[in-house]
């Protein structure tokens, strides 16, 4: 079975329990596969990354095996500011965030509620400049574990939609996007844009940042901030300390 997202934001869980960890979300538009269903939980797998965890049967929409084709082989089409709304076909608004997908709005099969959008989409590949104009949208959103809103997001899911909304493919966690991209050997050698990774004391990759001009690294951390960066990790001014410990930096474009 197949399915899409027809609400804002709904939690996408560790296990099939409202008790359960969150470990990332689904985003309005966001299509994914059905893996199992119990009682009325469902383990799905997001097309987009390939995550899997559990939703809410009743926070979702079927779909056709057809339209779940359809969808995947589409230009990915996002909304582009921070909030925004959809109407329906009786004019009752639906808020979603920045990165919910819009792609499935010109599919009537699909789009059965007939939501419309007047807001500011984005779509395609962008400058890898942009990626930085696209990070400040989420500058001081709340650190949230699973999150990936600027109502509450989390270190890799804050790399993983600054990517997306410019075209770009990045996976889930920080430990999964470690495995891509191209590893630089200096700090001097990165750009605005590429990422990089901070491990623990089992050498395990915990944390991710987007890099940013002069040494800046623009990440989630209690909320998304700047800090800076140099070859022992990130050294936070207000706390007068380093708070992550550099282990690689990624070239991703």
């Amino acid at each position: 079975m197949f399915a899409i997202c027809n609400l804002a934001i709904i939690p996408l869980r560790a296990e099939s329990s409202d008790r359960s960890e969150i470990v990332s979300q689904v985003l309005f538009g966001e299509h994914f596969e059905i893996l199992e269903r119990q009682n009325q939980w469902a383990k799905i797998k997001l097309q987009f990354d390939g995550y899997e965890g559990w939703v809410d049967s009743k926070q979702y929409q079927i779909i056709s095996e057809k339209n779940f084709n359809d969808l995947s082989k589409e230009a990915i089409i996002l909304n582009a500011d921070l909030v925004e709304y959809v109407t329906n076909a009786k004019n009752m608004l639906l808020p979603i965030p920045l990165g919910a997908s819009l792609s499935f709005l010109n599919h009537s099969e699909i789009n059965t509620e007939g939501f419309q959008f007047e807001g500011l989409k984005t779509s395609g590949i962008k400058p890898k400049s942009d990626l930085i104009t696209t990070a400040y949208q989420y500058l001081n959103a709340p650190y949230l574990w699973g999150g990936k809103t600027p109502f509450g997001i989390d270190c890799s899911g804050f790399t993983q939609m600054v990517y997306k909304l410019n075209g770009y493919h990045l996976l889930r966690d920080a430990s999964q996007q470690a495995g891509q991209g191209d590893a630089l050997s200096f700090i001097e050698e990165s750009e605005p844009g590429d990422l990089a990774f901070f491990d623990n004391d089992e050498g395990k990759i915990i944390h991710v940042g987007i890099m940013m001009e002069n040494n800046y690294i623009i990440h989630a951390s209690g909320k998304v901030r700047i800090d800076r960066l140099d070859h022992l990790g990130i050294y936070n001014a207000e706390q007068n300390r380093h708070t992550h410990r550099l282990r690689v930096i990624k070239k991703i474009i």
